[in-house]
C-alpha cells in the first residue's frame, strides 16, 4: 500500500516542472559498455563515466558474468527518464544512480523502486538511506572554487560572508565574471539553491550582490571549471566539489583554488535506486553491494566523490557540514510553488549564460 507521503507526491505531479517527456527528446549524453559479459547491466547515471569508470571497471573484474551499459545523464533528463520507466512509458535501467537526491526521493515515493535489505545497506547512517529503496553511495561537496591568479590572499572568500563582502568591495573585478549553476537546467543545482534558501540567512543577500554583479547562471560542471581556469569567470559558487577535485587531478590544480565554505558546506549524497521492473534486479543489488564494500569506497574517496569529514584534512569543523539527507522533507523542493519561486528570484538575480552549455553533474 502506498502510504500518505506517497499519495502527496502522486498529488503533486502535475506540479513537478519538468513534466515528463518523451524518451527520444531525452538523450543520454553518452553511452559505454564496460566488460564483455553477455548478461548486460543498464546503469543510469548522472556521475561523468570520466571519473568512475575505474570503479565500474574493478565491478565488472570482480563479477566476469556481468557487464555494464552505463548511460551517462543529465539529472533533469533522468528523472524524466525514469518516471517515464516506471509508468511503463520507457524501458527501465536496472540501477539508477542520480546526484539529483530530490529528485530520487520522489521516486522512491511514488513506489517506483524495488525494496533490498543488507548489513552493507543496514550499516548506512540514516541520512544516507531511505526506506531500504534509496541508498547515499558518496558525501560530496558544494564549494566554492576561484582563479588563482586573480584572486589572492586576503580576497579569496573562505565563506559566504567574505564572497558578500568581496563582491561589495570588489565590483568591477567581478562584474560578469562570477557563475553557478542554471537551476532550471540542473538538477543538482536546484537542490542546491533549494538547501541554501532553508539554511542561509545570507540568502536573500547573496542574490541581491549576485544580481549586481551580473552572475552568469551556466550549465554544467565541466563548463564552470573550464570558465574558472581559463579567467572567463573569476568564482563559481556551489559547484559539486568531486568535479572540482577531478580538474585538479587532470591538470587544472594551479589555476582552480578550492574552498569549503566556513560558514556551512552543504553536502550531497549521490544516491542509488533500484526500480521495481529493473530487468536484471539481482545484478543491480550486486552492484549495490560492490558499490558499499570497503574497496569501493576507497576507490570512491580516491576519485573524489567522497570528501574527507577530518577537520585536520579539510579545515571544515563538523558543525559547519550540512548533509543533504534522504528523508521526506526534499519532496518539498519538487513543490510547484516552491520551484516557481526559486526559478523566479534566479531569473531575476543572475544573467543566463550565452556562449552554450558543457556535461552537467
Amino acid at each position: 500500500m502506498i502510504d500518505l507521503l506517497s499519495r502527496v507526491a502522486l498529488a503533486l505531479i502535475t506540479l513537478v516542472a519538468p513534466l515528463v517527456v518523451p524518451l527520444a527528446a531525452a538523450a543520454q549524453e553518452r553511452i559505454d559498455v564496460i566488460g564483455s559479459a553477455p548478461t548486460e547491466l543498464v546503469l543510469r547515471s548522472t556521475t561523468d563515466l570520466s571519473i568512475i569508470r575505474p570503479v565500474i571497471e574493478r565491478f565488472t573484474a570482480r563479477n566476469p558474468d556481468l557487464s555494464v551499459r552505463y548511460e551517462q545523464w543529465g539529472s533533469n533528463n533522468l528523472f524524466d527518464n525514469s518516471r517515464a520507466a516506471c509508468e511503463g512509458a520507457a524501458p527501465a535501467a536496472d540501477a539508477v544512480f542520480s546526484s539529483g537526491a530530490h529528485q530520487m526521493t520522489w521516486l522512491v515515493n511514488a513506489a517506483c523502486a524495488h525494496r533490498y535489505q543488507s548489513p552493507r545497506t543496514d550499516a548506512l547512517p540514516a541520512s544516507r538511506r531511505w526506506r531500504d529503496e534509496l541508498w547515499g553511495i558518496t558525501e560530496e561537496p558544494a564549494v566554492i572554487i576561484y582563479n588563482t591568479g586573480a584572486i589572492r590572499g586576503s580576497d579569496v572568500p573562505r565563506s559566504r560572508f567574505e564572497l558578500l563582502d568581496l563582491m561589495r568591495n570588489r565590483p568591477d573585478l567581478l562584474r560578469g565574471k562570477i557563475a553557478t549553476y542554471d537551476i532550471e537546467a540542473s538538477g543538482l543545482g536546484y537542490l542546491f539553491a533549494h538547501a541554501d534558501s532553508l539554511e542561509a540567512t545570507t540568502f536573500g543577500a547573496m542574490l541581491e550582490a549576485f544580481s549586481r554583479v551580473g552572475a552568469i547562471a551556466t550549465c554544467c560542471s565541466a563548463a564552470i571549471i573550464d570558465g574558472v581556469a581559463k579567467g572567463r569567470y573569476l568564482i563559481a559558487y556551489n559547484v559539486l566539489g568531486s568535479y572540482a577535485a577531478a580538474a585538479a587531478r587532470d591538470g587544472e590544480g594551479g589555476r582552480v583554488g578550492v574552498i569549503l565554505p566556513e560558514d556551512y558546506t552543504l553536502i550531497v549524497s549521490r544516491s542509488y535506486m533500484i526500480p521495481k521492473n529493473a530487468p536484471h534486479v539481482e545484478g543491480g543489488e550486486r552492484l549495490l553491494e560492490f558499490l558499499l564494500t570497503t574497496e569501493a569506497q576507497a576507490m570512491l574517496s580516491e576519485l573524489g566523490l567522497i570528501t574527507p569529514s577530518d577537520p585536520d584534512e579539510t579545515s571544515l569543523l563538523p558543525s559547519a557540514r550540512r548533509l543533504i539527507a534522504l528523508a521526506p522533507p526534499l519532496l518539498l523542493a519538487l513543490d510547484g510553488s516552491t520551484r516557481a519561486r526559486l526559478f523566479s528570484l534566479w531569473d531575476e538575480a543572475f544573467a543566463p549564460d550565452t556562449e552554450g552549455p558543457g556535461f552537467g553533474p
